[in-house]
């Protein structure tokens, strides 16, 4: 495949793009607030943020399918930041429900606990080492293996589509 003239800065801006989403990762607050109701609203904004993300991942996928050669490079960048920010987005709220309720996980304790167990949930690779214990736990994973499902799986289907050149 050959590289187009922008596609290095399209490759920058996503890396920089997923960098700056990983350092709000780790900076934004997630105190568990006394109040349960706030807390209530702070964990459906954040679901509502991971549906809102895996709409935008759709929306990339469908215009992937009728994208010419000049947009290929912009949408697959496209679709990997959407892709991080989903991931990203799960593991925040995995380590909410972790810190509201920390009987809702097994072994879920930082942010890196939440990172490495939404990895492992987005990859089907799932060690046990880390796993959800609740039945609020269990249905966030169950929204989180959907989005893996169809959303990743669509996505990996579209790059092997572009490599293989398969229309």
């Amino acid at each position: 495949m050959e590289q187009k003239p922008g596609h290095s800065k399209e490759i920058r801006r996503a890396g920089l793009a997923c960098a700056l989403l990983l350092v709000t990762y780790f900076v934004i607050p997630v105190e568990p607030d006394p109040n349960t109701a706030r807390m209530g609203v702070r964990l459906g904004l954040t679901l509502a943020m991971a549906a809102v993300v895996a709409w935008l991942v759709t929306g990339q996928v469908r215009r992937q399918l009728v994208a010419g050669p000049a947009r290929e490079a912009r949408s697959l960048t496209h679709l990997a930041v959407a892709l991080v920010a989903g991931l990203l987005a799960f593991a925040l709220a995995d380590f909410v429900v972790a810190r509201v309720a920390p009987a809702q996980f097994v072994d879920l304790e930082t942010r890196v606990d939440a990172l490495y167990f939404a990895l492992t949930t987005l990859t089907t690779v799932g060690y046990g080492d880390v796993h959800a214990q609740g039945q609020l736990a269990r249905g966030l994973v169950i929204v989180q293996m959907v989005f893996s499902i169809g959303v990743l799986a669509t996505g990996v289907s579209l790059v092997v589509k572009q490599l293989t050149g398969r229309p």
